[in-house]
């Protein structure tokens, strides 16, 4: 099947596979997911047949052509571009350019140089300050957040951002018995080394300290400290009296309180834990008893199940 947009000049016709091996898949063309047998099919083509944007020698995006060469000035054109990605996301499969201004993404749409080409988006002319990132062919989707981080060696950020994370929450302080455990970052003077040390890392970090006390003093310590979040842990001992005190606390500070619960039901059964959160935001990371942890089963962790907000 041919691909020639409707009422053009050109007479020309290319084959999908043509197509697709120069611009990437358009509309109604399927991908196959890695090594799954999932296929995406493109929804959407930004791109104006004719006027795609594609860097290289001989190619569309040189001056007077696909980069803007008259009175727009630089300052408003796009510090980098990348061209014809297929972007996933919850709007959608389509594929498209991606204009990114100051580091942020600006616009996404039809880049180029309005001057010689149809659609070109507002916000995302193409300039001689603009750099060209090659999307064809790629998949460009949004970040993952993994909110249950054990924070033991720096090489989890490279991991991280391999799997396509750019965002870690999670507390510790290395490879100690409590970090390994619990995800919390206790002192503040710990804290203040772990922000030192991940400040450079290129992913996006969020510490929680730790919040088993029934004194509200040192939970406000770690916070001022920088702690995004508190953590209550069993090992620390999360009963009715400490969750109660941590959840006051983040509401002071309009911050996020995460549990791990009493799974011995020394002092915080299922009823007396919930009591305590009194209504109150939380999100539970471990709600079984030890007996579900050894697979012989965990009633009582149905009884959360009506608590929860999150679809599923």
């Amino acid at each position: 099947e041919g691909i020639v947009e409707e009422n053009s000049l050109f007479c020309a016709k290319v084959s999908r596979e043509a197509y697709a091996n120069m611009y990437g898949p358009t509309t109604g063309d399927k991908i196959r997911l890695g090594d799954t047998n999932l296929y995406a099919e493109i929804e959407k083509d930004f791109a104006i047949y004719g006027d795609e944007c594609v860097f290289g020698g001989g190619k569309v995006l040189r001056d007077g052509m696909g980069q803007f060469a008259g009175s727009f000035h630089p300052s408003s054109c796009l510090d980098t571009v990348i061209t014809n990605a297929i972007i996933i996301d919850y709007t959608g499969i389509y594929k498209a350019d991606i204009g990114i201004k100051c580091g942020i993404i600006v616009a996404i749409g039809k880049a180029g140089n309005p001057d010689v080409m149809d659609g070109v988006h507002v916000e995302m002319v193409v300039g001689v300050n603009t750099e060209v990132v090659a999307g064809e062919g790629m998949i460009v989707t949004a970040g993952a957040i993994d909110c249950h981080v054990h924070f033991i060696c720096p090489q989890l950020a490279q991991e991280a951002i391999a799997s396509g994370i750019t965002t870690l929450v999670g507390g510790g302080t290395g490879p100690a018995d409590g970090t390994r455990a619990t995800t919390c970052t206790p002192a503040p003077f710990q804290m203040q080394l772990m922000l030192l040390s991940t400040d450079e890392l290129p992913i996006n970090i969020g510490f929680t300290g730790k919040g088993n006390s029934a004194k509200p003093d040192g939970l406000t310590e770690i916070i001022e400290a920088g702690a995004m979040g508190l953590k209550l842990h069993e090992d620390w001992g999360s009963t009715p009296a400490a969750i109660d005190n941590c959840l006051q606390v983040a509401d002071t500070f309009d911050i996020q309180v995460n549990i791990h619960t009493d799974t011995l039901n020394e002092s915080g059964c299922v009823e007396h834990t919930i009591a305590a959160f009194k209504d109150r935001t939380i999100h539970t990371y471990h709600r079984e008893s030890k007996l579900g942890q050894l697979g012989i089963g965990s009633p009582e962790l149905a009884r959360f199940w009506p608590l929860r907000s999150e679809p599923g």
